[in-house]
């Protein structure tokens, strides 16, 4: 059989744990769950790890775990939360991987993902190599294996990423059509076509020549399937999503896949059983033996790469403007309200930007006479994040010297800092209308935390400087004022409660 299927499922939420306890401070908007995380997860992730096929009586004839049929990406933050707070569904998010790697010739449905979230095209070239190697850590930790694809947040993209992900043994990523500026085949003075308006062909993978000598490897989805089962209604129906799928192949002899990527909460939380579609449509492909299913990894192993890419630098899937939407006024949006701008995007990277050089520098300065190389250091830091009975043996590792409990105390906050710094850029805070909405907020509890910790390292006072320049962003809502008010009205509040919580021992 010569034609393959593979559905993407793009996992994630963002870090959602307040800084000081560590635990998700209730959600009002997510009732009547605690929180979004709990909300979506018996949504979606509990619902897919256990999904009923029906007859056309209605009546349940099958359970599927949906991973075991899928490609998957979960987001590590994500995957920490349901580990602790719902291990079953967890289990078999880890079973379901392992299910698939012995269907497919060692290669797993699960992909790993770059750690937080960020934008990489937008992060300096030493936190793109954190994130990578967090992301590849937290994918071993969790499925024991090497990862070989890995989802770049917003599949946001520059060479210098590509070159990094090479660089760690990824072997691909998965890109939009409209990411591909030219293609070619393979061979002998062949010559390049320009890929106008998603032309380019997505039935196989494209190989492209890194600037390190490596080669690295794109597959391009279906556009309009993928558009389909996230915003047109395709998963209202199983037998519909079976049809629109085996409509996607071309007329060719050669192995094809069709392909989609859509954020997996489209299953279940953004479409209401959206999940069951899913399932009864890849049950139908499997029984009536009408295409293989397969992930990335197995069909990039089975069928190569006979045709070369090269890809539209700083390019993203959900911003037709590149990557401007998480930096800019670009006029991308989620709802149309007359007389709102984006314009606060700007200031509150341009604060976080001045508070990360400040912990960057800092944290060189303050471990590099404790650390042998503080920076890998960081790189490493992943190790006590996932489990912090391992703090001694990390201390030990990359110390310079034996080091005192105050000493090693200095070391774990300003690792702590860095982890908080990076948790800023997480991509959602710029991502939707306003400033005071859920995500900014939670971002900024991260920086908020993150300035405590480097504070009495440094001589000069930094919020209010931090502030200032938050001041300059607006919110859209009268009422709320500048991200300075809502700093101070909304985020400073989650501190105090928090420490009252503690102190109560809660």
């Amino acid at each position: 059989m010569k034609k393959y299927i593979c559905i993407h499922g793009h996992f994630y939420q963002p870090p959602r744990e307040n800084p000081w306890t560590g635990e998700v401070d209730p959600e009002e908007s997510a009732k009547p769950f605690h929180d979004w995380n709990e909300r979506i997860t018996k949504e979606c992730y509990e619902a897919n790890a256990q999904t009923p096929v029906l007859n056309a009586k209605g009546e349940v004839v099958a359970r599927v775990n949906n991973f075991s049929k899928i490609s998957f990406d979960i987001g590590p933050t994500l995957l920490s939360w349901l580990r602790r707070r719902d291990p079953a569904t967890y289990r078999a998010i880890i079973e379901a991987d392992l299910e698939s790697a012995l269907k497919h010739d060692n290669h797993g449905n699960a992909m790993a993902q770059v750690y937080n979230h960020i934008i990489m095209p937008l992060a300096s070239r030493r936190d793109k190599i954190t994130q990578v190697m967090w992301g590849i850590h937290d994918f071993e930790f969790h499925y024991k294996r090497r990862p070989e694809g890995m989802w770049l947040s917003e599949t946001a993209v520059d060479y210098e990423t590509l070159n990094i992900l090479a660089d760690h043994g990824i072997l691909f990523t998965i890109l939009s059509p409209h990411q591909a500026k030219r293609v070619r085949h393979i061979g002998f003075a062949t010559q390049w076509d320009s890929a106008h308006h998603e032309s380019v062909n997505p039935h196989h993978p494209y190989r492209l020549l890194l600037s390190n000598g490596k080669h690295f490897h794109v597959f391009f989805y279906d556009a309009p399937i993928s558009q389909a089962i996230a915003f047109q209604g395709l998963l209202n129906s199983g037998d519909e999503l079976a049809r629109r799928l085996l409509n996607g192949f071309g007329h060719r002899d050669r192995e094809q896949l069709v392909s989609t990527a859509t954020d997996g909460e489209s299953f279940g939380h953004h479409h209401k059983h959206g999940e069951m579609a899913i399932a009864y449509g890849l049950k139908k492909i499997e029984d009536q033996r009408l295409a293989c299913l397969t992930n990335f990894a197995e069909f990039l192993s089975r069928s190569g790469s006979y045709w070369e890419a090269e890809i539209h630098e700083n390019s993203s899937w959900s911003c037709a403007h590149g990557v401007e939407r998480w930096r800019a006024d670009c006029g991308c949006h989620i709802h149309h309200e007359e007389g709102w701008n984006q314009e606060w995007r700007k200031f509150l990277r341009d604060a976080f930007d001045f508070l990360k050089k400040i912990a960057d520098d800092i944290f060189e300065a303050e471990t590099s006479p404790l650390f042998k190389d503080p920076w890998e250091a960081r790189d490493d830091y992943i190790e006590v994040i996932l489990e912090p009975s391992k703090k001694e043996r990390f201390l030990s590792k990359h110390a310079r010297k034996r080091l005192s409990e105050e000493e090693k105390e200095k070391c774990l906050e300003l690792l702590e800092a860095q982890r908080c710094s990076l948790f800023m850029y997480t991509s959602c805070a710029w991502f939707f209308d306003d400033i005071s909405g859920i995500e900014p907020v939670q971002i900024m509890k991260f920086a908020l935390r993150a300035m405590e910790l480097v504070q009495p390292y440094h001589q000069e006072e930094i919020e209010g400087r931090f502030l200032k320049i938050l001041g300059q962003a607006k919110s859209n809502y009268p009422e709320h004022g500048s991200g300075a008010d809502i700093f101070n009205r909304w985020v400073k509040a989650a501190k105090h409660s928090s420490k009252k919580e503690l102190a109560h021992g809660f």
